[in-house]
């Protein structure tokens, strides 16, 4: 029975919202939130993405290496069925709004409806679990994402910010791009598809995220008709964790490129190897380097009003730090017609905060803005779904997140600002007109 299907519940009652997870006899977390709204969004995804091209199999002793962009590739076939259909066109038909991506550490699937949630949701379960593969059907698609990659490849702010990662890093396959290069993925074959997708697209390596006014009982009894019955038996895998082979210092300290762009573009990484093991730990660093962020790059702070007064850069100016199990960095990014000169004046605002020391009216103000930046990602189940996945990820808790901003203290954010943007950290990727 669907109701025996056991649950856990997620409550934070300061911010009055919840949300259950249940275990699928399948293997599969569920995961339900339910929100009075006209919208109702679902990502069924695995974790996996374009930065899980070396593994293995527990019970194996080597690793295996796959062509670069080929968790993107897979994205891409997912959709065509084994009949020549589109599922694309079966959710336009329920007049459903889908969609797919691939990031470096997952790949979701998804749609949005207002009508017949039933048929999309057993649609989107249904073709992202039955895969079908053929080699004239690869063929055509290693013709279309060539198309892509050349778009991007043309793409100004997708090279300034690769630009960036490669500056950042040695041998990290993060610094590659997501779809992969023509070469790579002129390598790929149905046989590496389905070695791909039986390793990674196990359902205890996947979830499925529902946001909106659904009852738990019609979401799992869909489960039930489109999921099996028993969980598979699969040996774990287990990804190469390249944040070994990685220093603390950047592989190099600035990369340039030449586009037709009229304004020199630029992104400022700052490459962090100190990755906390615990996911528990990376949650909380990363609201704490949220909350440094702010305090340093705001529009509210000195360093921004400055830029601005001396017409150094443009309006749009934005900054933000990620971290994965492997990977993490904090970048900066804007336009200028100098960015070298900016470059220069970020590290003389740092080196006068490190004499002056950090101002605690700042950090209050700071620790207030991402507090209700949480709060208001609330108000849409696109936000909540997607973020919700993410964590799920990355192993962190979604709504603990306010009550984490709420506990860090002035003290953390002076500890963790003595051990950041330090000089031989940091890279510099300029996008110039050619």
């Amino acid at each position: 029975m669907t109701n025996n299907i056991p649950f856990v519940s997620f409550e934070n009652k300061k911010i009055q919202e919840f949300y259950k997870k249940y275990s699928h006899p399948s293997g599969l977390d569920i995961y339900i939130f339910p929100k009075k709204m006209t919208a109702t969004y679902a990502i069924f995804g695995t974790k996996y993405g374009s930065i899980h091209n070396r593994f293995k199999a527990e019970d194996d002793s080597n690793f295996i290496t796959v062509p670069d962009g080929i968790a993107h590739f897979l994205e891409h076939k997912l959709f065509v069925c084994e009949d020549g259909s589109d599922a694309f066109e079966r959710f336009s038909d329920y007049g459903a709004d889908a969609n797919a991506y691939t990031s470096f550490n997952k790949t979701c699937y998804l749609f949005s409806c207002t009508d017949r949630f039933s048929d999309s949701l057993g649609e989107l379960l249904e073709f992202v679990t039955h895969p079908y593969f053929t080699q004239e059907s690869v063929q055509n698609e290693i013709g279309i994402i060539s198309e892509e990659i050349k778009m991007y490849d043309d793409n100004p702010s997708d090279r300034c910010f690769y630009g960036m990662l490669e500056g950042m890093y040695k041998s990290h396959s993060i610094k590659r791009n997501i779809c992969g290069t023509e070469e790579t993925i002129s390598q790929i074959t149905p046989e590496l598809l389905y070695a791909c997708y039986e390793r990674f697209y196990r359902l205890s390596n996947m979830a499925l995220v529902v946001c909106g006014d659904v009852d738990d009982n019609e979401v799992l009894e869909i489960a039930d008709k489109h999921l099996p019955k028993t969980a598979q038996n699969a040996p774990n895998v287990i990804c190469a964790n390249e944040n070994e082979n990685e220093s603390p210092s950047v592989y190099m300290s600035y990369v340039e490129k030449k586009m037709q762009v009229a304004k020199p573009m630029f992104k400022i990484g700052i490459k962090d190897t100190a990755i906390p093991e615990l996911a528990a730990d990376r949650q909380r660093k990363e609201a704490k380097m949220a909350i440094l962020n702010e305090m340093i790059f705001s529009g509210s702070m000195d360093l921004y009003a400055s830029l601005i007064e001396k017409d150094m850069i443009s309006p749009a100016f934005s900054y933000g730090y990620t971290i994965g199990d492997s990977f993490a960095y904090n970048s900066v990014s804007g336009e200028s017609d100098d960015p070298q000169a900016v470059l220069s004046e970020i590290l003389a605002h740092i080196e006068k905060l490190r004499q002056t020391g950090l101002d605690y009216g700042d950090f209050l103000r700071s620790k207030r803005v991402m507090y209700a930046e949480a709060v208001k990602s609330y108000d849409s189940v696109e936000n909540i779904a997607n973020n919700l996945f993410s964590f799920v990820c990355d192993g962190f808790e979604l709504l603990s997140d306010t009550d984490i901003i709420d506990s860090i203290t002035f003290e953390e954010i002076c500890e963790l600002f003595e051990v950041s943007f330090n000089k031989e950290s940091i890279t510099m990727s300029a996008v110039l007109p050619i």
